[in-house]
């Protein structure tokens, strides 16, 4: 009189299993992340002490040389013509001691 199907038993039986593969593979994410996290903080711990802009003294010296003709017509319209732009930058930069103690 009644048939048992195991069709529709069968694919609830894969959707649950997929469900706790899903969760699973969720719940190891989180501990990945941490484990990636500290791998990186690991391995910029091993680098050492980062650059700093507060420990670099620099002593600049900035010369710009420019020749430049302005041609004001009646009008008001005006032509420049820049024949000459040159910037020269001397000096030196020193970085200081990373640990200041």
């Amino acid at each position: 009189m009644f048939r048992h199907s195991s069709r529709g038993q069968s694919t609830l039986e894969y959707v649950i299993l997929l469900g706790f593969v899903v969760a699973a593979l969720i719940a190891m994410g989180i501990y990945m992340k941490r484990g990636f996290e500290g791998k990186l903080r690991e391995s910029t711990d091993q680098v050492g002490e980062q650059y700093s802009s507060g420990y670099t003294v620099s002593d600049y010296t900035t010369t710009t040389d420019v020749a430049q003709k302005e041609v004001v017509s009646s009008g008001g319209v005006s032509q420049t013509t820049i024949s000459k732009n040159l910037q020269t930058k001397t000096g030196s930069e020193t970085v200081d001691a990373l640990s200041k103690e």
